[in-house]
């Protein structure tokens, strides 16, 4: 079984402490998402397209050493999207994007998924910049038809969204958003997210979401925990206490954290997930929530690897 993590990876310019200078961090939510569950110790694998230039062979060089089986990715002559990163005071990020013409969003259908490739999920700037954000819709509507767990998170970025690169509306993309549910199992957002998508502000509740074809939507509260809402009702637990240096990554750690758990406790079918209990959901929430602890415990999107994020 394989979980093949499908979406950008660009490069976070991140402010150097309290001065002007910037630092180039490799990023992207889902080549995050793929290094956390590489560096947890599950198999996964990484579709994407990804640049030719030095940045491009970083992150590759980043996904192999996390053990992220990079066989899928394709290779193109254009640069690596940039992502301009502003923090503020509780370490919370904002991001501005260079993505005209850049490699990722020309990544191509990869065709009939093998068996092996049980579990597949999407996230952030692939599902909004074209064309391959319909290259990815399709895969997923595709992946949940044929019996595979899809789990997304739209990650939403405003700046992004409703601009000259991003080539949608809000509420295009919102529209969007809504097409896809029927082939999400699990469906992460942050509390941030989720009121950008209008929940609880345009009449739009986690019963809608569960009616319109998710078995799970996954909540991140930041520092207050995660949230798991299915059609037996909520599970909750709290946010580890940590100092935090950053944000960055922490969601994407949340998300593929969940994924290596899922793996390692063999629940890796819509049914399975549907079947889960309270107690499991906790184990799975726990373990994200410490997990995700790490990674904003030291700069830039840096998720744990598997001896820092036992279960134990």
């Amino acid at each position: 079984m394989t979980i093949l993590v499908c979406g950008e990876a660009l490069v976070d310019l991140v402010p150097v402490h309290e001065g002007p200078l910037l630092s180039p961090k490799l990023g992207g939510g889902p080549f995050n998402v793929a290094v956390a569950i590489g560096r947890l110790g599950s198999p996964v694998a990484y579709l994407s397209r990804i640049s030719r230039d030095p940045f491009g062979e970083q992150i590759l060089a980043s996904l192999r050493d996390a053990g992220v089986d990079v066989t899928w990715v394709q290779r193109g002559d254009e640069p690596t999207t940039l992502a301009m990163t502003t923090l503020a005071e509780d370490g919370s990020a904002e991001y501005s994007f260079y993505a005209d013409g850049t490699a990722d969003r020309l990544v191509a259908d990869p065709g009939e998924l093998p068996n092996e490739i049980s579990v597949l999920s999407f996230g952030t700037l692939s599902l909004l910049y074209e064309p391959g954000a319909s290259m990815y819709a399709g895969l997923l509507h595709r992946a949940r038809a044929a019996g595979k767990l899809t789990m997304l998170d739209p990650n939403i970025r405003p700046a992004a969204i409703d601009s000259t690169s991003g080539d949608i509306t809000a509420d295009g993309f919102r529209d969007r958003f809504r097409s896809w549910l029927p082939s999400i199992d699990i469906l992460k957002v942050s509390e941030d997210d989720s009121y950008w998508l209008g929940l609880g502000t345009q009449g739009t509740t986690v019963d809608d979401w569960l009616a319109a074809g998710v078995t799970a939507v996954v909540m991140t509260r930041g520092g207050n925990g995660i949230s798991v809402f299915t059609a037996d009702g909520e599970v909750s637990v709290p946010g580890v206490a940590v100092d935090v240096v950053d944000t960055i990554g922490a969601g994407d750690t949340v998300h593929g954290a969940l994924l290596s758990f899922l793996e390692k406790e063999s629940i890796i079918t819509s049914n399975a997930v549907k079947e889960m209990t309270e107690q499991d959901w906790q184990h799975a929430l726990e373990f994200a929530a410490k997990a995700a602890a790490i990674t904003v415990s030291r700069p830039g999107a840096d998720p744990p690897w598997a001896s820092e994020a036992s279960r134990g």
